[in-house]
This record gives structure tokens, sequence and C-alpha cells, in this order.
């Protein structure tokens, strides 16, 4: 992030100084699924954790930031993301994020936390 290339950067952008993002930020983009896995939290999980762990030993990943709707801002809270913004519209449209944000570290030990089992 912080090259105006991501859809958080935009959304940062129209808030202004009101919430500022951290060093070495990576956004969280999407995820297809096929529909039948969609409802799969434990796929949601596992398929991050593996993204974020070779993310973490391919580059500096110390915070982590997506754009979502609310009720998806709401899973990640499970992963260890918290909320930056509700209600932010993107200019020009009637779409309407919530941002969130999750220190990568802390991310990664909460989905490890699930990994063991597996």
């Amino acid at each position: 992030m912080g090259y105006e290339l991501t859809l958080a950067d935009t959304l940062f952008a129209q808030l202004g100084a009101t919430a500022q993002v951290a060093e070495d930020a990576w956004e969280v983009g999407r995820l297809v699924l096929a529909h039948e896995c969609r409802s799969d939290v434990d796929a949601l999980r596992r398929c991050l954790y593996l993204s974020l762990e070779y993310a973490h030993r391919q580059a500096k990943v110390k915070n982590l930031y997506a754009a979502c709707t609310h009720v998806l801002a709401r899973l990640y809270r499970r992963f260890g993301f918290s909320q930056v913004a509700a209600g932010v519209q993107l200019a020009g449209t009637d779409k309407s994020y919530t941002l969130i944000h999750g220190d990568a570290d802390h991310v990664l030990r909460c989905l490890a936390g699930a990994q063991v089992s597996q």
C-alpha cells in the first residue's frame, strides 16, 4: 500500500488525516472460492493463513488492511483484525466499505492457532 494502487489506499485518501496507514502495509484483497465453499470459514482461514505465511517469507509485512463489507469486517475480527472506519463511501459510486487493520504477526498467530489441529 502507499502507491495509490489499492481500494484501501483510495478510501484512506478520502478519510484524509483522520486515518493513517502504518508502515510495511499490504492490502488483503479478493479471495475467489467456489460457491459451495464460500460459507466454510475454515477454508477462508486456511487460504488466508497460507497466503500470509508465504507473503511473510517473501517480503516485509507488518500491517494488513482490507476494504470490505460490514459483515465481512465482523468475520475478519475472528482472525485478529479490527475496524478502522465504517461506512466509507467510495467517491462517485453508491458503494460504502468498512476499513479494517490487523498487525500481520498477530493475525498470523490467530490463524496458526487453528492450523495446529489440521
